[in-house]
C-alpha cells in the first residue's frame, strides 16, 4: 500500500496544495451505465445516450475518454480506463470504446443497480492494482465545452482526494433548476495554486476549493429560486474524485450490504474477452443507490470514513439531460433557433428542431421541442421536457417497442433496420461488418429470403455453404439450421424477407455464437 500523502485536513481550512506522491496514479474511472429516457426518441433503453452523437460526430462516451488526456496534476495520469457498463450495451460501448485506442477494463453489470454499486466495483478494480489509485470518475453521458478549465479544475480536486478527502465538483448555477441536485457549500478552504484557468487560457490562482456542507434533492422550482437567492448552493455535476481505498471504506461504512454484495460479485467475476463479467447473482443482490444517495449526502454528518470538500466546475458543462439542456448549450441562429438535419424556420423563435430524416418545417413555433427520428416524433414545449420520460413510461406499459429499440438496432456483427412490416411479413436491411457472422441459428415460425445488395455472403443452410454475391439470392426454409457471414473486406448488405406466422425476435435457437449470446 502506498504511503499517505500528508497534508493539513479540510477543517484546517488549507491553502496548500498536497505534497506530490509519485507513487500515486490518477486513474480515469467512466460510469456508462446510463438510460437517458429525457431524451428519447433519440435516447432508448438498447442504444442510450452516452452512445449517440447528441452533439456532434462522436457519441458523449467516446468525448469523454477523452477528457483527461494531457491532465497535469502532479501525479501520472495511468494509461487505461476503467468503465462500467451495463450488459446489454457491451458490444456497442466495446465498439466505440476501441476507438478511443485506450487499453480499457470494460466492467460489465448484470443488473443496473445505480452508481454507488457501480463505482465500488471500479474501485476493487483499481484497488487489485493500486490500492491508494486516485479515482477521476465520469459520467459518460455529460458534456464540457471546456476542456483546460475542466482539468484545471480536476487538477484542484486531485490535491485534495491525495489528501484523503472525497472531492465533488460543483457548479455555480445560472438559473433556477429543478432537474439538478445540489450542494449546499460551506465555508472557503482557500485558494488552489497555479491550477486556475483564465480566458486566455493562462494559468492563475482563482479556484477556491469550498467544505462540503451537505447534498440536497431536486428542488421544486420555489425553492430553487431561493437557492440561487442565497448564493450557498451550487449544482451538483455528478464528477467525483477520490482515492480507491478512501471510497472503499466509506461505502463500507455508510452502506455494508452495498459494500459486501460487490465484494462477492468482484471475487467470483471472471473475464471474457473484453469485458469483466461481475458474478450475476451476488451483484443483483446489491442494494440499488447512487453515490449521492448513499455516501455523499451522510459525510456532513459522519465524517469517520471520509470529509468531503466542494471544487468549483467552470467549463461549460452540461449532464445533457433533456432536449432544453442540448438547446442551450448548442449553437443558435439570430432567432435563438436550433436546426439539426433538415430543418427550415420560417418565424420561428427559440425552438430545437433534430431532424434523422424527413424535412422539418417549423412555422411561427416558439420554444418548442421537435425531434424526428424514423419510427418517432417528439413535439414539446420546452418548459416540460422533463416530463418525456412519462410518455416514455407509457410507451413501455403498452408494449410499445419505441421505448427500448430505434428502428435501426445494432448488433455486434453490424446492423439491421426494420423498413417494413405487415401481417406475416417483415423486411429489413441487414448490414453485417467485414469478418463478421451472425450466430448459428434456427426459427420455428418463419422462412426468410436474403437479397445481396452489396458485398459477398457466405451462407450455411443445413449441410450447404455457399456464396451468394451482389443481385442473388438464397431462400432459408422455416426450421431449417442456417448462418450468415461476411468473408470479405467491405461491408455486406443485403435485404431480409421474412414470412410466417410470428416474426419475434425471440423466435431464435442458437446452436453457436461466436460472441456467447444464447
Amino acid at each position: 500500500m502506498t504511503a499517505p500523502v500528508t497534508a493539513k485536513s479540510a477543517d484546517t481550512r488549507s491553502t496548500q496544495a498536497t505534497p506530490l506522491n509519485v507513487k500515486l496514479k490518477v486513474h480515469p474511472v467512466i460510469l456508462a451505465g446510463g438510460s437517458g429516457t429525457r431524451l428519447w426518441p433519440m435516447s432508448r433503453e438498447q442504444h442510450p445516450k452516452q452512445l449517440i452523437g447528441l452533439l456532434g460526430d462522436d457519441s458523449l462516451l467516446q468525448s469523454t475518454t477523452h477528457r483527461l488526456d494531457g491532465l497535469e496534476a502532479g501525479y501520472p495520469l495511468s494509461g487505461q480506463l476503467v468503465v462500467v457498463a451495463n450488459e446489454e450495451q457491451r458490444f456497442t460501448t466495446a465498439e466505440q470504446l476501441r476507438t478511443s485506442g485506450k487499453p480499457t477494463r470494460l466492467i460489465l453489470e448484470p443488473a443496473g443497480r445505480d452508481t454507488a454499486p457501480a463505482l465500488t466495483v471500479a474501485a476493487m478494480s483499481i484497488a487489485a492494482q493500486d490500492e491508494d489509485g486516485i479515482m477521476v470518475v465520469m459520467p459518460a453521458d455529460h458534456a464540457v465545452t471546456d476542456g483546460k478549465g475542466f482539468q484545471a479544475a480536476v487538477s484542484a480536486g486531485v490535491q485534495h482526494a491525495a489528501a484523503g478527502h472525497i472531492v465533488t465538483m460543483g457548479i455555480v448555477p445560472t438559473r433556477a433548476e429543478t432537474g439538478y441536485g445540489y450542494i449546499r457549500v460551506g465555508a472557503a478552504l482557500g485558494t488552489t495554486e497555479g491550477v486556475g484557468i483564465d480566458s486566455d487560457g493562462e494559468s492563475t490562482e482563482n479556484i477556491v476549493v469550498r467544505q462540503l456542507d451537505r447534498f440536497v434533492e431536486k428542488p421544486h422550482l420555489e425553492l430553487a429560486q431561493r437557492y440561487i437567492e442565497s448564493q450557498e448552493y451550487w449544482w451538483n455535476s455528478g464528477i467525483f474524485i477520490m482515492r480507491a481505498s478512501t471510497w472503499l471504506k466509506a461505502i463500507r461504512h455508510f452502506q455494508p450490504a452495498i459494500y459486501e454484495a460487490c465484494e462477492a460479485a468482484f471475487a467470483g467475476g471472471k473475464s471474457d474477452g473484453d469485458f469483466f463479467r461481475l458474478q450475476r447473482d451476488a451483484f443483483s443482490a446489491s442494494p440499488s443507490n447512487s453515490i449521492d444517495y448513499a455516501v455523499m449526502e451522510k459525510l456532513s454528518g459522519d465524517q469517520r470514513a471520509a470529509s468531503g470538500v466542494v471544487v468549483p466546475l467552470q467549463a461549460g458543462w452540461s449532464d445533457v439531460g433533456s432536449w432544453d439542456a442540448i438547446w442551450d448549450i448548442s449553437e443558435k441562429d439570430a432567432d435563438q433557433n436550433v436546426a439539426r438535419g433538415r430543418v427550415m424556420f420560417e418565424g420561428a423563435t427559440s425552438t430545437f428542431a433534430h431532424s434523422e430524416g424527413r424535412l422539418i418545417a417549423c412555422v411561427g413555433t416558439q420554444d418548442l421541442v421537435v425531434v424526428e427520428t424514423p419510427d418517432a416524433i417528439l413535439v414539446a414545449d420546452k418548459s416540460r421536457v422533463q416530463d418525456v420520460k412519462k410518455i416514455v413510461g407509457r410507451i413501455r406499459n403498452d408494449g410499445g417497442a419505441e421505448a427500448a429499440n430505434h428502428r435501426k438496432v445494432h448488433r455486434p456483427w453490424g446492423n439491421y433496420d426494420s423498413v417494413d412490416t405487415g401481417e406475416r411479413f417483415q423486411v429489413k436491411r441487414i448490414v453485417v461488418k467485414p469478418g463478421a457472422r451472425l450466430s448459428l441459428q434456427m426459427h420455428h415460425h418463419r422462412a426468410e429470403h436474403w437479397i445481396v445488395v452489396r458485398g459477398t455472403a457466405l451462407v450455411t443452410r443445413g449441410e450447404e455453404r455457399f456464396i451468394v454475391s451482389e443481385n442473388e439470392s438464397a431462400y432459408i426454409p422455416l426450421g431449417v439450421t442456417h448462418r450468415l457471414e461476411n468473408p470479405g473486406k467491405m461491408p455486406l448488405e443485403m435485404i431480409e424477407v421474412q414470412s410466417g406466422s410470428y416474426l419475434g425476435e425471440d423466435d431464435i435457437v442458437r446452436f453457436d455464437d461466436t460472441y456467447g449470446r444464447q
